[in-house]
C-alpha cells in the first residue's frame, strides 16, 4: 500500500512534508491498508465536506488552507479510519452513517485523538511545526 499525496507543496513546507509522511507511516502502522489511498490536501470547489471527507476509490480529501497542522492531521487520521472501515471491515459505500454518535464516526473520532497523541509523544520534535510555532 501507498499514499498517495496531491498538492503537498502548495501548503506545506518541506520539513512539513516529511512530518505528513512520517504521519502517515504511523497510521499506517496502527490501521494498515491493503489498498493505496489517494490524498489530496487541496480539495475542489465542488466536494461537499466540512474539514475532510473519505469518498468511494480510495480517495481522501482534507482541508489545509487556514489550519493548524494539528488539526489537519486530526482530520487526515479520522478519514484514514474511515477508509479502514471500508478497506477492512466490510463497511460499503452505499451505506449510510451516523455521522453524530454512530459507531463509525464515534471509531474515527476516537482513534483519530489517539494517533495524533501518539505520534506527538513518538516525534517530539515536530511538536512546534504541530502547533503552529516556529
Amino acid at each position: 500500500m501507498k499514499a498517495c499525496l496531491k498538492n503537498p507543496t502548495k501548503y506545506f513546507s518541506p520539513d512539513e512534508i516529511k512530518l505528513v509522511k512520517d504521519f502517515i507511516n504511523l497510521l499506517q502502522q496502527e490501521l494498515l491498508l491493503k489498498n493505496d489511498v489517494h490524498i489530496d490536501f487541496d480539495p475542489k470547489k465542488d466536494v461537499h465536506m466540512t474539514t475532510g471527507v473519505r469518498l468511494s476509490g480510495s480517495k481522501i480529501y482534507v482541508l489545509t488552507k487556514d489550519r493548524l497542522l494539528i488539526d489537519v492531521l486530526r482530520t487526515l487520521s479520522h478519514e484514514w479510519t474511515h477508509e479502514f472501515q471500508h478497506q477492512k471491515l466490510g463497511l460499503k459505500d452505499n451505506q449510510k452513517i451516523q455521522d453524530i454518535g454512530g459507531p463509525e464516526e464515534n471509531m474515527a473520532n476516537v482513534l483519530s485523538g489517539i494517533f495524533v497523541k501518539k505520534f506527538a509523544k513518538k516525534f517530539p520534535k515536530y511538536k512546534k511545526m504541530m502547533y503552529g510555532k516556529n
